[in-house]
């Protein structure tokens, strides 16, 4: 029988399963070239039936090489950094913690960083922050099992460092560059944009993306039993030590290929959660989807808003900063009731 809390749980997901629709939408209809409901409706109806071509061929281009790649880029960021960031909140029971807090991010930046100042192609400087973000988070990894008390708050720890290290290694990096030409590519490249995602990116962001959100989504019922405390869940018959890994593992690859594609882009992965948590409580089992239902649509809103609000594109680490920051210290400010 179900019981009212999972009724009230599927109404939560299937409402934001209807926004994060109405928004994919409407992101087609944002731009220099709008394509209305209805003709996108028509050319997708079209190419799926296999029916004679009975719209423009611009048309066509504009929506599945140039728009369709941008949404779901940002559809799938959004989402994946959500569920990260949650899953990370749950793992070390931290309201504070983000899907950068092991490295990753600052890790992927200096691996794109350090790409672009050797001029290398833009394959490579994607593939060159997913290898360093990885590379990051395994190191902290490596040095928290020297800690013998907690292994938790030792991964946190050496996150931390690794962040630093890495930060101040794409300073450097930044510091001698040329400011010309390689300069500002690196800076507008960490402050986040999926304006040159394309279709070969896309597919192959994607693999670890949707891999590492689906074992979270899996894991999700097992999360809250961690965020009673390892000795809780241990008494209940979770491994904590393959659960710990195989949630760093999948967050790791989610964050490291959102980054490789989009660049730096904060507070998604901090704030959506908490939003979720607000809003359904905090039973991973609906939060989770209602996070990744929800960082989706937001990622999306945020992208349609980079690229209509002024002529030259916003880079989507400024906007997300814009609406992530306020909420959170509202959150703060408001005696600490929601975190």
């Amino acid at each position: 029988m179900i019981t009212e809390k999972e009724k009230k749980g599927r109404i939560y997901i299937a409402a934001f399963a209807i926004l994060f629709a109405a928004v994919f939408i409407l992101s087609f209809a944002v731009g220099r070239y709008p394509v209305a409901p209805a003709e996108l409706a028509r050319v997708l109806f079209g190419k799926l039936t296999r029916a004679p071509q009975s719209w423009a061929s611009e048309i066509e281009l504009v929506i599945f090489k140039i728009r369709m790649p941008r949404v779901l880029a940002g559809a799938m960021i959004g989402a994946g950094l959500s569920v990260a960031g949650a899953a990370y909140q749950g793992l070390f029971r931290n309201p504070l913690v983000s899907p950068d807090v092991l490295g990753a991010s600052a890790g992927a930046g200096f691996g794109a960083a350090l790409s672009i100042y050797l001029g290398l192609s833009y394959a490579m400087v994607s593939a060159n922050a997913f290898i360093f973000g990885i590379a990051a988070v395994g190191a902290a990894y490596v040095i928290s099992t020297r800690a013998r008390r907690s292994q938790t708050l030792g991964m946190v720890l050496a996150g931390i460092m690794i962040s630093s290290l890495f930060s101040s290694a794409t300073s450097f990096i930044k510091l001698v560059a040329d400011p010309q030409n390689v300069l500002p590519s690196i800076t507008f490249w960490l402050m986040g944009s999926i304006s040159s995602v394309r279709e070969d990116r896309l597919v192959w962001a994607a693999v670890p993306i949707l891999g590492g959100m689906l074992v979270l989504f899996f894991l999700r019922w097992k999360l809250n039993l961690l965020t009673t405390g390892e000795d809780e869940a241990r008494s209940m018959g979770v491994n904590t030590k393959v659960m710990r890994i195989l949630i760093v593992a999948s967050a790791t690859l989610i964050t490291s290929a959102c980054v490789a594609i989009s660049g730096q882009i904060g507070w998604v992965g901090l704030v959506i959660p908490h939003f979720a948590r607000m809003l359904v409580g905090y039973d991973y089992r609906v939060m989770m989807p209602v996070s990744m239902l929800m960082g989706a649509s937001f990622m999306m809103l945020v992208d349609n808003l980079a690229r209509s609000v002024v002529t030259a594109e916003i880079p989507l680490g400024i906007l997300t900063a814009f609406v992530g920051a306020p909420f959170f210290l509202y959150l703060i400010l408001d005696r600490g009731r929601h975190l």
